[in-house]
């Protein structure tokens, strides 16, 4: 932040800085109250803990979680933002953009937590993220509409979003026929007696498995405000967040000799197509990226690219070395580069054999020295997302306590749905891909209660249904209508282009 103290931020810059950062933290806070409030309805309603100390206890795993997750999800999340605008994000049409995504999630969040709909705010994000893309494509008259939206990455994520409701029904359904015909006790099965604890055991497990999901969740759903943080922070204050300044200088040295390799053999597949100048080699990739057709041209940009890399780094014992000026642009070939080629190893014939596994390892170097989230960043949004679990969990609680089956939760229901819940998101975290907790433990709540025979609120099922479909076209016209807005504002009041 020494940009702002020292005075080379203009006034309004700031006031867009300081909003910006103030929106990701509140879409942290709304999602602690609206996401995490399911964590802690089982051992709320199964009387295993008093709902104070079951929020409290729920909000400190959700810290934890964030410190200490890979921040995979969190750049898994900016890989579908439109191209141009992640590498122009501190452009009025960046500021719009981030504006747009998080008012978008906010409202929706907010509305469906009113409602007390269990809804997924990994879902909202990622709509309002595709409504941003399409608008931005709608708006330019250099690209077709939809070509601004990374649609293999979408489709990436939706799957895992699609996928995840319906693994959290029939896997907490298994467990608990499995639980069934392993473990006898019928406590575990009965409905719990009213304002009575359960058997010390019975609680142990419940805690563990409320513990485990506030941890998934902190460390998968943390990330999202993570990525969006960082994105507003490289934008407006590059000098200290473009790039890694704590890369050494061992790693700059293998970057700089594999990125000349790197380029002698793009050149090669370039195939005699003319080497462009710098402008013209970011144009290329940009719309390689958005439109996945690969060219002649392609290579030869790569081969342009790796080479102005490797001459940046070449000779500087630390990034810090890097002349605060040119650390934006360094990104910004680091980023085409290295997605570009991630791109390339996707498809068929877009790398040759011999070179594929050189150039992915220049690409996890390259994302080592971008791909980097601050102690600082992790603890605020973690404090915002524990908070946020300690306020307004009520309303998401009562449904997935009393309105998703006709019976009573029992000890054996909620621990197999939280089991489920806890073992898939922690999955996807390693994966690098955002689930939603809500989809997850909600139908693994749906499938505990269907396999125990304690019937469905069809009425409840159907509102959860609607939530989820109407979620993502909603959260697009949000995304849309809000980043056309938006630009119109950042440009014509704080004279940002």
């Amino acid at each position: 932040m020494d940009a702002i103290l020292d005075g080379s931020l203009s006034l309004p810059t700031v006031i867009l800085l300081i909003s910006a950062l103030g929106l990701a933290l509140a879409f942290e806070f709304v999602n602690g109250f609206h996401d995490t409030a399911n964590a802690v309805a089982t051992v709320i309603y199964t009387h295993t803990l008093k709902p104070t100390v079951a929020v409290v206890w729920s909000g400190c795993w959700n810290f934890l979680g964030v410190l200490t997750s890979t921040g995979a999800v969190a750049f898994g999340i900016v890989a579908l933002l439109p191209v141009e605008l992640i590498v122009n994000v501190g452009s009025g049409a960046g500021f719009a953009m981030v504006f747009a995504l998080l008012v978008s999630a906010i409202v929706w969040n907010l509305g469906t937590w009113y409602l007390g709909l269990p809804a997924s705010s990994s879902h909202t994000l990622i709509g309002s993220i595709m409504g941003v893309g399409l608008m931005n494509s709608w708006l330019s008259s250099e690209r077709a509409f939809g070509e601004g939206v990374n649609w293999g990455k979408a489709q990436e994520v939706g799957m895992a979003l699609l996928l995840s409701p319906l693994v959290g029904f029939v896997c907490a359904a298994l467990l608990l026929i499995l639980a069934r015909a392993l473990i006898k006790n019928p406590e575990l099965y009965a409905e719990p007696p009213k304002d009575k604890a359960p058997p010390l055991w019975i609680r142990g497990i419940l805690v563990l498995t409320c513990t485990g999901v506030s941890f998934a969740h902190g460390s998968n759903d943390g990330q999202k405000g993570m990525g969006l943080l960082m994105l507003i922070l490289i934008g407006i204050v590059p000098a200290g967040f473009a790039l890694n300044l704590d890369t050494d200088a061992q790693v700059l040295a293998q970057i700089s000799g594999s990125a000349r390799v790197a380029s002698a053999s793009f050149a090669g597949m370039a195939k005699g197509a003319p080497t462009p100048d710098a402008a013209g080699a970011e144009a290329a990739l940009s719309q390689f990226l958005r439109s996945g057709k690969t060219e002649p041209a392609t290579y030869a940009a790569l081969a342009v690219k790796d080479a102005a890399i490797a001459d940046k780094v070449t000779g500087i014992k630390a990034m810090s070395e890097v002349p605060v000026e040119a650390r934006r642009l360094l990104r910004t070939d680091i980023y085409l580069v290295s997605e570009s080629i991630t791109k390339l190893s996707k498809q068929a014939d877009g790398l040759p054999a011999a070179d594929k596994k050189p150039l992915l390892e220049l690409r996890d170097q390259l994302k080592g020295t971008t791909s980097f989230i601050p102690t600082w960043v992790k603890v605020i949004v973690a404090l915002a997302l524990g908070l946020g679990t300690m306020i307004g969990w009520k309303r998401i609680v009562v449904t997935v306590g009393e309105k998703i089956g006709k019976a009573h939760l029992t000890y054996a229901q909620g621990a197999s749905a939280e089991l489920v819940a806890m073992a898939t998101i922690g999955a996807a975290d390693i994966f690098g891909l955002p689930v939603s907790t809500t989809h997850v433990l909600s139908s693994g709540v749906a499938g505990a209660m269907a396999a125990n025979h304690s019937g469905l609120q069809k009425e409840t099922l159907r509102n959860l249904l609607l939530a989820w479909v109407l979620t993502l076209p909603v959260c697009v016209f949000l995304g849309a209508m809000l980043f056309a807005g938006g630009l119109m504002l950042v440009t014509r009041v704080f004279g940002l282009g």
